[in-house]
């Protein structure tokens, strides 16, 4: 049998390379940094410049965060071996969800062992086939698998269309012939990472309140350095009060591990403790994570000269691109796209780029539409003006010898 579904396997495989959507990995010899060494498998690692990190506040090697680790590992042990309601809990777990939710302003937080789980703990637990769920069109691959969990009703709206969304309210009120849905909940990431654009939260959550509806936003990519005090896309649009539940992650700007969170009202997170399989079924974050976390969290406190580099990083990079004539979406995030439409040649600059020592990522269909393929270019606190023009030059030399 394995015989036929090899050949299959090996033809459609062929088909994705042929396309230039092939995903080829590269192996890094070194910390995740600004700087690197890395190499195709197979292939010596080099130094390069590291452009396509979620590493935003350059905290991903930051050596007081790797003593909280080691310190742990000391005295905590390497993992938990068990579930959390079994006995797979410190009391560094218990602190960790603590500062969360005082850091995000929520009333409790529950760990998962990452966003994705996260994500699909979330709608299973919360929602039935009485309930309505109203996604973005653009969430995150997570998010649509949790949804498609739930035996609760499915709307989908335009991205960051609101009069769409208001379609969808509306159309939520029509459930249960006519008394409308038990519950319904609006869900949005805070930033769509392939695109770097906001969620118009403000306007979300007017309509949630006119329709009566629940508002969760996955904040994996502003988390620790969006607004004021790094608590994300929420405080950055001033609706943190308005948002019933958080999710987010740990493995970008907080630190680069792994590990997620729900932070929501106390009795949607209990009852998350109760029914989430994700939470029930998986292993406890490893101890060196969460004191490591811990530690990233006290750092972020601090991180408002990060925060200004960061942005200021960003800034000069789009200034010098549009300079050069690229293709850029518009918008205020550390995530910058560079578009390029057709996916073998936004794949061929990429390969480009790192034997000029610059280190990206092309993204083309099925991650983002088909005609809309892109380097998207992540800039963190930790690069350096020479490293952002570096990463202009090699773009311009790319462009010139995949294009001519």
């Amino acid at each position: 049998m394995y015989t036929d579904l090899k050949d299959q396997l090996a033809a459609e495989l062929a088909e994705i390379e042929t396309a230039g959507l092939y995903k080829h990995e590269r192996h890094i010899d070194s910390p995740q940094s600004a700087r690197i060494k890395a190499g195709p498998l197979g292939g010596a690692a080099e130094d390069v410049v590291n452009f396509c990190a979620n590493n935003y506040l350059g905290l991903a090697d930051d050596p007081r965060i790797v003593a909280a680790a080691k310190q742990a590992l000391d005295e905590r042990g390497f993992g938990m071996a068990s579930v959390r309601f079994i006995c797979g809990a410190q009391d560094l777990h218990f602190a960790l969800e603590r500062k969360v939710s005082e850091f995000l302003g929520t009333e409790d937080t529950i760990l998962f062992s990452s966003c994705f789980d996260a994500n699909g703990g979330v709608f299973e637990s919360l929602f039935g086939a009485q309930d309505a769920i109203i996604s973005d069109a653009l969430n995150h691959a997570s998010i649509i698998d949790g949804i498609r969990l739930s035996k609760a009703a499915r709307f989908r709206y335009a991205n960051r269309d609101l009069a769409d969304l208001e379609v969808q309210l509306q159309a939520a009120a029509q459930l249960n012939d006519g008394a409308g849905a038990r519950r319904t909940i609006i869900v949005t990431d805070g930033v769509f990472s392939m695109d770097g654009y906001l969620a118009p939260l403000e306007g979300i959550c007017d309509l949630a309140e006119r329709y009566g509806a629940l508002v969760m936003v996955d904040d994996s990519h502003a988390v620790g350095f969006m607004g004021e005090t790094g608590a994300g896309t929420p405080e950055h649009a001033g609706v943190s009060e308005r948002v019933d539940i958080y999710t987010g992650t740990f493995g970008k700007a907080l630190g680069g591990a792994s590990g997620g969170y729900v932070s929501a009202r106390a009795e949607i997170v209990a009852m998350l403790r109760q029914k989430a399989r994700p939470y029930l079924f998986s292993n406890s974050l490893a101890p060196s994570i969460v004191a490591a976390t811990l530690t990233a969290l006290d750092l972020v406190k601090d991180s408002g000269e990060l925060r200004e580099r960061l942005f200021s990083n960003a800034g000069y990079f789009r200034s010098r691109m549009e300079q050069e004539g690229f293709d850029l979406l518009e918008g205020e995030h550390a995530i910058v796209p560079v578009m390029f439409g057709d996916a073998v040649v936004a794949s061929k600059i990429a390969a480009q780029m790192l034997e000029r020592g610059v280190f990206v990522t092309a993204f083309s269909f099925p991650v983002v539409p088909k005609e809309t393929a892109r380097i998207r270019v992540q800039l963190s606190a930790a690069h350096t003006r020479e490293d952002i023009d570096a990463a202009v030059e090699a773009f311009v030399a790319s462009r010139a010898a995949v294009l001519g």
